[in-house]
């Protein structure tokens, strides 16, 4: 049965397999080359841990510093990156090719405020009945979309049929 791994860098007798270590005190100056048992009692004495910082090196890189804060902090950061992190949403505009232009506008409105929100927006034109016979309107419509939209939005998938609805994407420039 294969030992599970832990999480995040090795610290104190987790570090195996080392013979001498890059060693940075709690004060952060660079002692040197130390063998790896003095420099786990150096940290030992000061009542902190060894943490491998940069096991690829040669010799690893190893710290000695409080491994729980050492982690807290570790943590602390990936949530504020995670929080920073901004994700794209696909935001749905529905149309029909006999569109008021009233309608229109207020469709548009919706788009450019997606855009702003830099999200992306698929345009999605449906065809009833006979309006299947009348595609050129419906195509005409999706034309006037790009050329509004071309100052802040660029075309990432062109206009294309899919059953009795055409489909066409917008991306935020």
């Amino acid at each position: 049965m294969a030992v599970p791994q832990k999480e995040g860098p090795r610290a104190n007798r987790d570090i195996r397999g080392v013979r001498d270590v890059q060693l940075i005190d709690d004060e952060g100056q660079n002692r040197g080359v130390v063998p790896f048992l003095d420099a786990l009692k150096i940290a030992e004495d000061a009542g902190l841990d060894l943490v491998e910082i940069s096991p690829n090196a040669n010799p690893p890189v190893c710290k000695i510093l409080d491994y729980g804060k050492f982690r807290f902090l570790e943590q602390k950061k990936a949530a504020e990156a995670r929080k920073k992190q901004k994700t794209v949403e696909v935001k749905e505009v529905k149309l029909r090719p006999g569109i008021d232009e009233h309608d229109y506008m207020v469709k548009m409105k919706a788009m450019k405020g997606f855009f702003e929100d830099g999200n992306k927006v698929k345009v999605t034109l449906r065809f009833r009945g006979r309006e299947m016979a009348h595609q050129n309107l419906g195509l005409r419509v999706l034309e006037r979309i790009k050329a509004e939209t071309v100052d802040f939005a660029k075309v990432e998938l062109e206009p294309n049929f899919e059953g009795r609805q055409v489909v066409m994407v917008l991306a935020p420039r």
